[in-house]
């Protein structure tokens, strides 16, 4: 991690693109796009198109370090390139953006109200290669379904015990304990979240930091604790389901949280667009999620 990276972070100015669609959701991504089922023949050609949007978006004018102060990358994406540099290189160097990488490997199946991490195979390998990149650091997702207290300790012991590995290759992580938020008790589950949450911060050793992406709460400032533990570098938002204009109403009734949208930072862009719609859409875009993560 550089100083630099760290620094901007910090300060927040801005928001982190969350572009780590993987293999399960990037059907559903294509199409949102405008690009069907139909216009891909096998994985290798869905993935060829996922990156070509992906790139598209870092290459628009409007996403750079001013406002978009990180990305999150899937595997194959900080496997390749943009505009003939590596991924993860080309959003530093050429844009100020702080690089992270998605590697999570799925889902175990619901068990207590939750749904942990799979096993990531050739954990140490990934995580050296995202050092070798030039990555600042990770992203790891698990779902939270129902307010059981017992099922959010082990979601969130989880996280923390793969947050030590990620950190042991001097990354940061950012643990990703999603709550569902069609849940009926979500509120309930954001006070076991919040709480669980502070205890790991508390039990961090002096001068280790971890940043957390949660889902937005029901609660204007639910977070803001946790936000502000020394241990804590940043909290970071999924829209999770929410219209960008909701995703982006409810953050900005959270000053201490910044966004870490997927879904709603590309809502409105086609394959389609000419280039200079598809810039104006983005840019638009990239100016509602800042105000509202400055906000």
């Amino acid at each position: 991690m550089t100083k630099a990276m760290t620094d901007q972070i910090r300060k927040g100015q801005g928001f982190i693109a969350a572009l780590d669609q993987s293999g399960g959701s990037t059907p559903k991504a294509l199409k949102a796009y405008g690009v069907s089922e139909d216009a891909y023949a096998n994985d290798d050609q869905m993935f060829d198109l996922i990156h070509d949007m992906r790139a598209r978006i870092v290459n628009a004018p409007s996403f750079t370090g001013d406002k978009v102060i990180g990305a999150i990358l899937f595997e194959m994406t900080m496997e390749r390139e943009i505009g003939g540099k590596p991924s993860a290189k080309a959003l530093w160097e050429d844009n100020a953006v702080v690089p992270f990488l998605k590697i999570d490997k799925g889902l175990e199946d619901e068990a207590d109200g939750v749904q942990l991490l799979k096993d990531i195979p050739n954990l140490d390998n990934l995580l050296e290669r995202a050092v070798a990149h030039g990555v600042f650091g990770t992203k790891e997702r698990s779902v939270i379904n129902a307010a059981s207290a017992t099922g959010i300790q082990s979601i969130v012991a989880q996280q923390f015990e793969l947050g030590e590995k990620v950190i042991a290759h001097g990354l940061m992580p950012i643990l990703e304990p999603e709550i569902n938020i069609t849940i009926a008790d979500k509120a309930a589950a954001e006070d076991i979240l919040r709480d669980t949450l502070l205890r790991h911060l508390d039990g961090l050793p002096d001068g280790q930091q971890v940043m957390l992406k949660l889902s937005l709460p029901e609660v204007a400032g639910q977070y803001k604790a946790v936000a502000d533990h020394p241990a804590c570098l940043k909290v970071v938002a999924l829209s999770g389901g929410y219209s960008r204009d909701e995703a982006n109403a409810r953050l900005s009734q959270n000053p201490s949280i910044i966004a870490s949208f997927s879904r709603a930072l590309t809502e409105g862009l086609t394959a389609h667009q000419s280039d200079s719609a598809f810039d104006t859409t983005l840019a638009r875009t990239i100016d509602s999620i800042y105000a509202a993560s400055i906000a």
